[in-house]
């Protein structure tokens, strides 16, 4: 199967690789909590997406619950 516009799947590829680049190079001076916080609020929108099948709601209520849960892993360390 040939691709219509693999210039436009090029772009779409090395605009994604510096987007991660740049994310991750921002976490280099957090605190473990501040991580712990960060990757349960990603794990908890995830997790609540699926849940709840796609809604808005359900996704921001499940990046808030991680979150908490995240920074309270991080504050008994």
């Amino acid at each position: 199967m040939k691709h219509k516009h693999p210039l436009a799947y090029k772009l779409l590829a090395f605009t994604m690789s510096f987007t991660m680049a740049f994310a991750l190079g921002g976490c280099a001076g957090m605190s473990t909590r501040d991580r712990n916080m960060i990757t349960g609020a990603g794990v908890g929108a995830v997790a609540g997406s699926v849940l709840t099948g796609g809604s808005a709601v359900g996704t921001v209520g499940g990046a808030a619950v991680g979150g908490v849960i995240g920074n309270e892993i991080g504050r008994r360390k």
